[in-house]
């Protein structure tokens, strides 16, 4: 049976894949327009820094998927091995997962600093919870 943790975490990495897509679905495109071709000798983001910044956005949200949020699969994960499945965890896990794709989407389309500033501090709560919670059970408290 698979534990309900692990849908979060399954979902994140869903959606990391979608944004993914949507880069490339920008990006691409946008490169063309501006006659670019890939060039290694270049330093890199070199030659992205010169795309338009609502394409480079996707670009640079994709990035923070592979950041932060690993810290959020590994938690997920020592508490699904901890058999703690359920509740309230589950509910943070879902409540880390919602405010990151929310965060996704504000940087991909408005980028806002302030408001994708504060969604970035309520996932980091929301993990760091999590993260307290999942120690307090490994040290049998």
């Amino acid at each position: 049976m698979t534990s309900p943790i692990l849908v979060p975490v399954l979902t994140l990495v869903v959606w990391s894949h979608v944004m993914l897509l949507w880069m490339y679905a920008t990006r691409l495109p946008a490169m063309k327009r501006a006659g670019m071709v890939p060039d290694n000798q270049l330093r890199r983001g070199e030659q992205m820094a010169t795309l338009p910044a609502n394409v480079r956005w996707k670009s640079d949200n994709y990035t923070h998927l592979t950041e932060h949020p690993t810290l959020f699969y590994a938690l997920a994960i020592s508490l699904a091995v901890m058999g703690r499945n359920d509740g309230v965890d589950l509910a943070l896990a879902w409540t880390y997962v919602g405010l990151r794709v929310v965060h996704s989407i504000w940087q991909a389309s408005v980028n806002q600093v302030v408001v994708r500033f504060v969604l970035f501090a309520l996932s980091s709560l929301v993990a760091l919870g999590l993260g307290l919670r999942a120690l307090s059970t490994a040290l049998g408290m």
